[in-house]
């Protein structure tokens, strides 16, 4: 079996390298864009500022096989799937942050970690938790 993604956009964001990347999302962080290409900007109708969203994006670069890894907490091998690193069988980010702002098909957001360019798979709002 195999899927075909479609990416939405991109992201724009402040890191240019994996060192100045940020390990987790910070909901103090750096103002992000979150870019939509024109053939999904009506797809935006009913988002508001305020509203969390699930924000769903594409690492590159990254190890596919990896199944265990080390952690950052004591450097103890864990399963991949215990991890938010990008290094997965399917590279998939994921963040929960409200937006900051909506203009000309850009939604704004702060303290993505993710490089600048990372490709835009989806956005949800997101389900709160009670």
């Amino acid at each position: 079996m195999s899927a075909n993604l479609k990416f939405i956009g991109h992201i724009n964001s402040p890191y240019r390298t994996l060192e100045d990347c940020p390990n987790n999302v910070n909901l103090n962080g750096p103002l992000c864009q979150l870019v939509i290409y024109d053939t999904y900007i009506d797809g935006l109708s009913g988002l508001k500022k305020g509203q969390q969203i699930l924000i769903l994006y594409w690492f590159e670069n990254t190890d596919r096989g990896a199944i265990q890894q080390e952690s950052n907490q004591g450097g103890e091998r864990i399963g991949t799937f215990a991890l938010r690193s990008p290094h997965r069988p399917n590279p998939i980010g994921a963040a929960v942050l409200p937006i900051e702002a909506i203009e000309d098909g850009v939604i704004f957001v702060k303290g993505l970690d993710c490089l600048n360019g990372t490709h835009l798979l989806d956005i949800k709002p997101a389900i709160p938790q009670e």
